[in-house]
């Protein structure tokens, strides 16, 4: 059977290498975003990849536009296997520095954007008996670095969001995974939102030191979808950290306590 899959944020970045490696399977990928010229593209690459490309315009942040696109797939596809909930934006900045607008900016996109993805999908995966959802997150999420209080929450949202779901819809034949990168090669930055000078390029140089790619994370997550796997986990250094803090808490919060001073520093003084 032939795959039908929907991404969110799907004209760039990690989006667009979900939607290829999906088109190299032969799938049909529809992409949706707010940025119509490079969607189309993204469905010409999709095309020429093997797969069957669809661009949608589609933001995020109205509910009505994930219903109509939806709609769209059911009848043109008749329904849609996975959904990934990609869409995203970043911003840095202390608890007392981060304005509330930048707050409630980044929870509307990365959260809220998640959950009416979750939320428009759902009845259908219901009637199918059948779906996966995939929530892009971040190790941000898990790992808590100061100075990105606002994008921290965001993504730790997401998280708990993913968990209660997978409990949630699991009976009713609906699978999620929760996909928690570090920094990898991507346009994350374009539209970051902070008052710290110089944090696009300090972040930029941190992506581009990265060995992991965002065709290494699609691999992952074609992978973690075919298994049923809940965390894709790509970064093995953060990984380890993570299971440290489960494991050992207190030889954790000693680590990050010094490794926190370093970081706020690098971010502040660029």
């Amino acid at each position: 059977m032939t795959l039908r899959v929907f991404i969110t944020g799907g004209a760039s970045g990690l989006g667009r290498a979900i939607a290829l490696r999906y088109a190299r399977d032969g799938a049909r990928v529809c992409v949706g975003d707010i940025n119509d010229e490079p969607g189309a593209e993204v469905e010409r690459d999709i095309n020429q990849q093997g797969g069957e490309g669809y661009y949608v315009s589609c933001d995020v942040r109205r509910l009505t536009d994930l219903e109509k696109v939806r709609d769209d797939l059911e009848k043109r596809w008749g329904g849609v296997d996975i959904v990934v909930n990609n869409a995203g934006v970043a911003t840095a900045g202390s608890i007392e520095d981060s304005t509330m607008s930048d707050w409630e900016w980044i929870l509307d996109i990365n959260v809220l954007g998640v959950v009416r993805g979750c939320k428009a999908f759902t009845p259908l995966f219901k009637r199918q008996g059948s779906g996966t959802f995939v929530n892009i997150a971040s190790m941000a999420g898990l790992m808590l670095a100061p100075m990105m209080d606002s994008y921290n929450v965001s993504k730790a949202g997401v998280i708990a969001l993913s968990e209660t779901i997978s409990m949630e819809l699991r009976d009713d034949g609906i699978h999620t995974s929760c996909v928690c990168p570090s920094f990898f090669q991507t346009n994350l930055t374009s539209g970051m939102r902070s008052d710290l000078p110089g944090i696009q390029q300090n972040i930029n140089k941190l992506m581009k030191r990265s060995a992991i790619t965002a065709d290494d994370i699609a691999d992952d997550i074609a992978r973690a979808v075919r298994n049923n796997e809940f965390w894709v986990l790509p970064h093995i250094k953060e990984r380890r950290l993570w299971l440290l803090k489960r494991h050992a808490p207190r030889a954790f919060d000693w680590l990050m306590h010094k490794e926190s001073k370093r970081w706020s520093k690098k971010m502040r003084n660029g």
